[in-house]
């Protein structure tokens, strides 16, 4: 089968298509997936560079979070689907390939009327965003939600899913135009904050002085002062991402003065059976959401794999507002 391959760990010149051998023959809960449409995340450029390397038995050659395809052959055991259903998930690696093994219940029907294409920028960015403010954030109606980065794929599911959910949603962005842009999702307030800029003090005003009740992080380091400065009393603060660095220094007694909680995430290094049951959760809570409209998948741009060079320049340039996927 085909498959992106990184060369060797470095710049987007290290990446090709490949043929490299096919995956056995699914046993037992596993399933046989025909990959036609993979999303790229931002976990893809740094395993290319060497820094994120996948956990043990997946390939830190081919890269790949969540993938949409059709099921090609089930196990003995996989009773849940049948060769030709359309189905798409999130893996810990190799999903930009042709052909993926994956256990039935990481999966999940794609909803009628979505391509494979939109169904491939769903996974990974709305389990993501589901997990941290639902889960992890404890998100309700009523409350207000700051998503930092919020025209990036992951800012996007949960401003949807957080509107839905009946929050009040304030995002950030380096750019007044994403900002436009989320408008037309739901978004109340959008604030454009680089990385020295503050944004606190815009955050108490759009909360009446109480804080966001939940803050969603993609950026790191640069925005923890202000995000100390801008929870509620009793807030949740949830680290996502890391673009903005990974070191802070903050002063402790305000965490202790707000009894905020500040909690880590990540998806891909978590056991099998946590992912199952975040997929799980997810589909149960919000894949109905696809069906009446009030969420849909945000597509920024679409690139053949064979143009996957070209796709890690263009996410690279943080042009992107949603997500990029690359067709097999």
């Amino acid at each position: 089968m085909k498959s992106v391959y990184i060369k060797e760990f470095g710049g987007p010149e290290n990446l090709e298509i490949r043929e490299v051998p096919d995956p056995q023959k699914p046993h037992g809960e596993q399933v046989l997936v025909r990959v036609r449409a993979a999303g790229l995340n931002r976990a893809d450029l740094l395993q290319r560079k060497g820094f994120y390397p996948p956990p043990i038995g997946y390939s830190p050659n081919i890269p790949g979070l969540e993938f949409a395809g059709e099921v090609v052959e089930v196990g003995s055991t996989a009773s849940n689907f049948n060769s030709g259903d359309r189905v798409m998930a999130i893996t810990a690696g190799e999903a930009q390939a042709e052909f993926l093994l994956i256990d039935s219940s990481l999966l999940m029907r794609i909803p009628e009327g979505l391509t494979f294409t939109d169904a491939a920028a769903i996974p990974e960015a709305c389990i993501t965003a589901h997990d941290a403010i639902f889960t992890l954030g404890e998100l309700k109606r009523g409350q207000s939600l700051l998503i930092h980065a919020v025209g990036s794929g992951v800012g996007i599911a949960a401003l949807q899913m957080g509107k839905a959910a009946g929050a009040a949603v304030i995002g950030t962005s380096r750019t007044a135009d994403k900002l436009d842009r989320c408008r037309e999702f739901g978004l109340d307030h959008g604030i454009v904050a680089g990385n020295e800029s503050s944004f606190a003090a815009e955050v108490s005003s759009l909360t009446d002085g109480n804080g966001a009740d939940v803050i969603l992080d993609l950026v790191g380091a640069s925005y923890f002062k202000d995000n100390l400065a801008s929870i509620a009393q009793k807030g949740r603060l949830i680290l996502v991402g890391l673009t903005g660095g990974a070191t802070s220094e903050f002063d402790l007694r305000i965490a202790l003065q707000k009894r905020a909680r500040i909690i880590g995430t990540v998806l891909r290094s978590r056991s099998f059976e946590e992912k199952a049951a975040a997929t799980k959760c997810f589909a149960e809570h919000s894949m109905g959401l696809f069906d009446s409209g009030e969420i849909r998948p945000v597509v920024d741009k679409v690139f053949p794999a064979e143009f996957v060079r070209q796709a890690h320049e263009y996410l690279e340039s943080n042009q992107s507002f949603g997500k990029v996927v690359l067709e097999f």
